[in-house]
Parts: structure tokens; sequence; C-alpha cells
């Protein structure tokens, strides 16, 4: 009998999970409030709110392993209001269904002073950094089954509100100048999210490393100009045309516009080095970062696509 896995919601990360699983032969189902999600003949896509346990036990049931991929607008308050509470759901309805709950999980909680390794503590306090922290412990200490697959900033495939996302990858496509965070030329670990999904897949899939906290396969550190550059040659566009917008204006800005607060609270990972290292994990899981050429093309390949769509429609 072919295996039963849940899917929370249908973002980047939601989206190709769910794919990749339905390619693997996996039935899907994709649980969001509007019933979104990429179409598939083995992803069943549903209108369920996650917050109501009721509903999300009728469509969980016979699953073994719940994605949860849901997130929240991105400020501190909202983090601290929904996601806790969310979790604990999910986490109570996978106990009663005997699943594992694999969560795609940033870098925030890390001290990011050194390259960041699985065996580093995760216990930043204040801000969105605290709420992920929280979260983190939540789930250790749940008697439900969990793995968290960590990930640095996402590129590729569906990954549009990114600083890799829609704010680079078309412009250099185009040819336009682009303006970053805080500096150009600082070492920084991205995440390729197909690399992150193979991983909560792999991870699910392999009780040996369920209640752990792993490192999503991902390659060598980058820098702002370099990733820029790497989807211009996929392209065969001109040179990246590369600007920076210094943190200080973010902080300035930050002080009366609460969206420019909230990014400028994550300054600091683009101001100095912010390195990850997954090579332990990578053993474990028996994976490796999907090289960048590959991976660039890949993600240019599909915003070709979305903007042949979006022309046609």
């Amino acid at each position: 009998m072919t295996s039963l896995e849940i899917v929370t919601g249908a973002g980047p990360v939601g989206s190709t999970v769910a794919l990749q699983l339905a390619g693997q032969g996996v039935n899907v189902r994709l649980l969001t409030r509007s019933g979104s999600g990429p179409e598939h003949p083995r992803i069943e896509r549903r209108r369920v709110d996650v917050s109501d346990p009721e509903a999300l036990c009728t469509a969980t049931e016979g699953a073994t392993a719940i994605y949860h991929c849901i997130h929240a607008a991105y400020n501190a308050a909202d983090w601290e209001r929904e996601l806790p509470a969310a979790e604990k759901i999910v986490l109570d309805v996978a106990a009663s269904i005997g699943a594992v709950v694999v969560f795609p999980e940033s870098l925030y909680s890390y001290n990011s002073d050194t390259v960041m390794t699985e065996a580093d503590p995760r216990s930043a306090n204040g801000g969105k950094r605290g709420v992920r922290t929280a979260l983190l412990r939540g789930r250790a200490a749940s008697p439900t089954p969990t793995v968290s697959v960590v990930a640095s900033d996402f590129f590729g495939p569906f990954v549009r509100t990114a600083h890799a996302g829609e704010r680079m990858v078309p412009k250099v496509m185009a040819g336009k100048k682009i303006r970053v965070i805080a500096s150009a030329d600082q070492p920084h670990s991205f995440t390729y999210v197909p690399d992150l999904a193979a991983a909560m897949i792999a991870a699910a899939h392999n009780p040996a490393l369920w209640n752990s906290v792993l490192h999503a396969p991902t390659g060598h550190a980058l820098t702002q100009r370099t990733i820029a550059e790497a989807f211009a040659h996929a392209a065969g566009a001109p040179p990246a045309k590369v600007g920076v917008l210094p943190a200080w204006v973010l902080d300035a800005v930050g002080k009366v516009h609460t969206d420019t607060r909230e990014l400028a609270e994550m300054n600091y990972q683009f101001a100095k080095p912010f390195v990850m290292d997954s090579s332990a994990s990578e053993a474990l899981l028996g994976l490796e970062p999907t090289p960048l050429d590959q991976a660039a093309g890949e993600t240019v390949d599909w915003w070709h696509a979305e903007q042949a769509r979006t022309a046609a429609a």
C-alpha cells in the first residue's frame, strides 16, 4: 500500500516537498487555507486550517509523516502569536496518529560569530531570533518525534520573497541593477530549496534521525554579488550590476517603518560573514548540495516559465 504523507503550506518549501514526494511515488495531501499548491496526480490539495485541531486530525488520518511548512507574516509579534500555538496543534495531532513531524528551520537561533554547525547551541534571545529558539525548545520537549532541518537564505524555484528571490533573479536576468543589503561581498550561505526538501524527506524516512536538528545540504558560502553573477551567467545576461543598501539606512528607516525594522533586525547576517557548515548532516543523510551552476540554471528556468505564464494569462 502506498503511504500517505502530509504537507502543510504551499510556499516554496511546502510546494517543493510535495512535488518531490509525489515524484517518489508517495501520496501527498497538501493542506492550505486556500486549497492552493502544485498540481500532480499524487497530490491531493485540501482546504484545511491547521490551527483547527479537529479539521487537522481528520485530514491527517492514516499519515506517517507531516512536513509542517506554514509560516506567518515576517514580524516577531505575529510569529510569537501564531507559530507556537500552530506547532503545538500539529505535534499533538501527529502524536495521536503516530506520525513524525519535520520542520524547515532557520539559522536565527544561532550565535553567528563563527561558522555554524549542528553541534552549536541554539539559544539566541529577543525578537524573531528568540521566537525560533522557543520553537526549537518546544519541539525538543514534545513526546512526538520531530526533525528540524536548518537552512540559510533560500533560492530556487518557487522562491519569491527572499534576498535571492524576486528582488534579485528577474532583475539580473533583465540586465537591471540590483541593490543588496549591507554588503555585496561578505561570505554568506545560501540554501537551494530543493536540497532542503530532499533533506526533510530523507530525515522523515529514517527513524534513526528523528529527534534531531540537521543542516540542509548547503554549498560553500558565496557572496550576494557571487550568487547574482551565477544567475546572470545562467540567464545569458550581462554581468550582474550590484549596488548596496547600507545597513545604517535600514536601521534609520526602521525607526519609523515597522516592516523595515523587522528586516533591519537581521542586518547582521549580511554585514559580516554568515556561514553554515552542513557536512555532518550530509554524511548522515547521504546527500550533497546541488552544484551552483545547476541550481542557478534551474532557478532561472523557473523564472522564465513564470514570466511566460504571466504573459499568457
